[in-house]
C-alpha cells in the first residue's frame, strides 16, 4: 500500500494499477480501502483459498501422556484432520525377551506401560502357566494377591490419568490430590515388591514372595487415607462447571465407533457397553469377588472421567474382600515344584529384595544339591513345552493380551502383546477431527495412552 497524492493535494491510501507506467505519471490510479466484519474476511479467506496449516503436536508435547506425535491439519483453530505418530518410545522389549528366560521376561513386560505393571506381569505369567499346564495348581493365596495387586494398579493409573487429564486443563490441586492418594497405593507395592514400579513381582507359578509383616496394619493405615483423597478429588472434578464445559460432548466417540476400532476399557463402556473380562472371562478367580461394570451413556471425556471415577470405588470394594480372605488364611503363594518355583524365599532387606540369608545359608552351606539347582535354574531357567498360548486380563485401559508361543525351550520363542493402549490411539482421529485445538489435549487425556505400551 502506498499513499498517493491526487489534483488538489487530496491523499488516499491505494495501490499502484500495474499500466507500465513510473510513479509520478498522470494515469496514476488509487484505491480506497474500508474495513469489515472479521467474520466475513475470516469466510471469504476460506472461500477463495483451501490452505491449511499442517501442526506437529509433539514428539515431546507436555500435554500428551509419553512421546507421542500428533499431526494436526488446521483451519483456523478447527481441526479439519489428526493423526497420530507412534514409534518414539520403543524399547524393543518384545524382543528382548526372546533371549531370556521365561521368568525373566517378567522383568521385560512389566515395563511396557509403566503404570500399569501388575497386568503385563499377570497376563504374561499366565500365558506361560496355561503352556506349562498348571492354571489350575497355582496356590489360592497367590491368586488372591494377584487380584488385589492389579486392583491397587487399576486405582493407581486411573489416579495418573484424572489427576493428569485435569492438570492439562489448568486444575493443578486434582493433580496433587491424585499424587497424594496414589502414595498411599505405592507405599504398600513397595513394601510388598520393593519397587515403587515395575515390580517384577507376578511370576510363572505364583508370585515372587508373600505380603511382609504388618501388611494389614499398612493396609488399615493407607486405604482410607486414599479413599479420603479420591473423595476429594470427586468433589473437585465431577460437578465442576468449568470441567464439563471441556469436556462434555468433546472427544465422542460412540459405540459404533469403538467396535469398529477394537477400542476397550473405560472407552467402551463409557458408551455404554458393559464388556470386561473380569466378568466375560474371568481368572485368578475375579468371579468369586463381588463387584459391579461400570458404564456411562454419554461417549465423551466427560463419561470417560465418571467411570474411571466409579471403578476406582469398585477396586476398593475388591481390595476389602481380597483383605479378609488373605486375614483369615494362610498357605504357599508359589507352586510347589523345584523345576519352576524360581526365585525362591525372597525377602527385603536394607539393599533392596534378594534371596533370605536362611535360604542363602542352607544352600551355600549345609545342601550341594540345593546349590546346583539354585544355580541351575537362575542361570539356565526351566523348560516349557512347544505350544502357543493367549491370555487376556481386564487392564486399566482395556484388554491387555499377551501371546506366547514356546519352541520346548528356556526361552519364548515369541511373546506378544495387545496393549490397549495401542488400539484406543486409533481412535485420535474420530474424537479430534470437527473440534478446536484445545480439545485435542482433553480427547487424547480421555484416550490415556502410555506410550511405553504402544510402540512396546
Amino acid at each position: 500500500m502506498s499513499a498517493n497524492t491526487q489534483p488538489g493535494g487530496a491523499t488516499t491510501a491505494g495501490t499502484q494499477a500495474t499500466t507500465g507506467t513510473t510513479p509520478g505519471d498522470d494515469d496514476l490510479r488509487s484505491f480506497t480501502t474500508s474495513g469489515g466484519d472479521w467474520d466475513s474476511i475470516a469466510a471469504e479467506a476460506v472461500e477463495l483459498s483451501d490452505e491449511r496449516i499442517v501442526v506437529n503436536m509433539g514428539p515431546q508435547h507436555p500435554s500428551t501422556h509419553g512421546v507421542l506425535r500428533l499431526i494436526l491439519e488446521l483451519d483456523g483453530e478447527h481441526v479439519t484432520e489428526g493423526r497420530a505418530g507412534i514409534g518414539y518410545l520403543h524399547t524393543g522389549i518384545e524382543k528382548n525377551m526372546e533371549y531370556r528366560t521365561w521368568t525373566q521376561g517378567v522383568t521385560f513386560c512389566t515395563r511396557m506401560d509403566y503404570l500399569t505393571p501388575m497386568f503385563q506381569e499377570a497376563a504374561y505369567c499366565m500365558g506361560t502357566e496355561k503352556l506349562l499346564g498348571i492354571t489350575d495348581d497355582i496356590p489360592e493365596r497367590a491368586q488372591i494377591i494377584r487380584v488385589m495387586m492389579m486392583e491397587m494398579t487399576r486405582i493407581s493409573s486411573h489416579l495418573i490419568c484424572l489427576g493428569t487429564g485435569s492438570m492439562e486443563l489448568g486444575a493443578t490441586t486434582v493433580y496433587t490430590t491424585a499424587a497424594q492418594a496414589r502414595e498411599c497405593i505405592l507405599r504398600f507395592i513397595e513394601a510388598t515388591t520393593g519397587l515403587r514400579m515395575n515390580n517384577a513381582y507376578i511370576r510363572p507359578g505364583g508370585v515372587a514372595q508373600d505380603l511382609p509383616a504388618g501388611w494389614k496394619d499398612l493396609l488399615d493405615e493407607q486405604l482410607p487415607k486414599a479413599a479420603k483423597a479420591v473423595k476429594q478429588m470427586e468433589a473437585l472434578v465431577i460437578e465442576n462447571p468449568i470441567v464439563k464445559g471441556r469436556t462434555v460432548d468433546v472427544g465422542y466417540l460412540d459405540l459404533t465407533g469403538c467396535m469398529a476400532l477394537g477400542i476397550t476399557g473405560p472407552m467402551l463402556r463409557s458408551a455404554g457397553f458393559p464388556h470386561d473380562l473380569r466378568k466375560s472371562a474371568p481368572y485368578s478367580g475375579y468371579e468369586t469377588y463381588d463387584f459391579d461394570v461400570c458404564t456411562w451413556d454419554t461417549a465423551d471425556s466427560y463419561g470417560r472421567i465418571r467411570v474411571r471415577f466409579n471403578e476406582i470405588w469398585q477396586s476398593f470394594r475388591i481390595i476389602e474382600q481380597c483383605i479378609e480372605r488373605l486375614a483369615g488364611s494362610s498357605g504357599p503363594v508359589m507352586i510347589d515344584d523345584p523345576k519352576i518355583a524360581w526365585p525362591a524365599q525372597l525377602a527385603i532387606g536394607g539393599d533392596g529384595m534378594g534371596n533370605s540369608l536362611d535360604h542363602i545359608r542352607k544352600i551355600m552351606g549345609t545342601s550341594m544339591e540345593a546349590l546346583i539347582h539354585h544355580f541351575k535354574i537362575v542361570t539356565e531357567g526351566f523348560r516349557v513345552p512347544p505350544g502357543q498360548a493367549y491370555q487376556a486380563v481386564e487392564s486399566a485401559k482395556g484388554e491387555l493380551g499377551c501371546h506366547v508361543v514356546s519352541d520346548g525351550g528356556t526361552r519364548p520363542y515369541r511373546a506378544h502383546f495387545r496393549d490397549p493402549s495401542f488400539h484406543n490411539l486409533q481412535s485420535v482421529a474420530a474424537v479430534v477431527e470437527g473440534g478446536n485445538v484445545a480439545d485435542v489435549v482433553v480427547a487424547v487425556a480421555s484416550i490415556d495412552p502410555v506410550m511405553g505400551g504402544v510402540d512396546r
